[in-house]
């Protein structure tokens, strides 16, 4: 494989940033904005579909748009500077780059929200791609020639699988190892920090890397 060859996507939330406690504050902010009952301890244990997908749990339908765009106007007060990476995360990126490859995120965050956090925590991929969630994902990736897609959420792996991508699986979301690999997940990791030396071994004999 040529190093200038390998295009690596990300997920975001619950991949590379444990987005749980920014959520979850912007949450409780926009139940006491709007009077709302949010449980934002079980809305953040289901964290990977679109914010819609969440919110019409505590809103009536016809609510959810406008609740969503007041969702993203508060989000980025509340919850960038509440958010940590994941363990493993800025390692894994700079693991492609230090290959000479390329690194892309692509998740159903809106995307100028997940350019906020990316910058706050010093992530810096070649390319984001927002507001795209399971097969979607699909089309971002095809653009970008990506040829393993990293996600912690089934939604990830159908994306990959979508796209005709490998799809290397973390056990860091909603989904635990056997859930992911029902799914058609490649390859499962725990985490990020096993990443470097799977990519390693990918790059050395492609068809033969570890599929832990």
């Amino acid at each position: 494989m040529s190093p200038m060859a390998l295009t690596v996507g990300f997920d975001l939330d619950m991949t590379l940033i444990d987005s749980r406690p920014g959520i979850h504050a912007c949450y409780l902010a926009l139940a006491e904005r709007t009077g709302a009952y949010i449980d934002a301890d079980l809305a953040v244990t289901r964290l990977g579909p679109p914010l819609a997908e969440e919110l019409v749990n505590w809103f009536p339908a016809e609510q959810v748009p406008a609740m969503a765009d007041l969702y993203r106007e508060m989000y980025p007060s509340i919850a960038v500077t509440a958010t940590p990476a994941m363990a493993g995360a800025k390692e894994a990126i700079e693991a492609v780059r230090a290959v000479g490859g390329r690194t892309m995120v692509v998740t159903a965050k809106y995307e100028p929200n997940a350019k906020l956090h990316l910058a706050h925590l010093g992530l810096e991929p070649d390319v984001v791609v927002g507001d795209l969630w399971a097969e979607q994902k699909a089309e971002a990736l095809r653009e970008y020639g990506a040829s393993v897609y990293v996600g912690d959420h089934v939604g990830d792996v159908r994306g990959a699988r979508a796209a005709g991508t490998l799809s290397v699986a973390v056990a860091t979301g909603p989904c635990d190892a056997d859930e992911l690999r029902a799914a058609g997940a490649d390859v499962v990791l725990d985490d990020l920090t096993a990443f470097p030396a799977w990519l390693t071994a990918y790059r050395e004999a492609p068809g033969a890397a570890p599929r832990a």
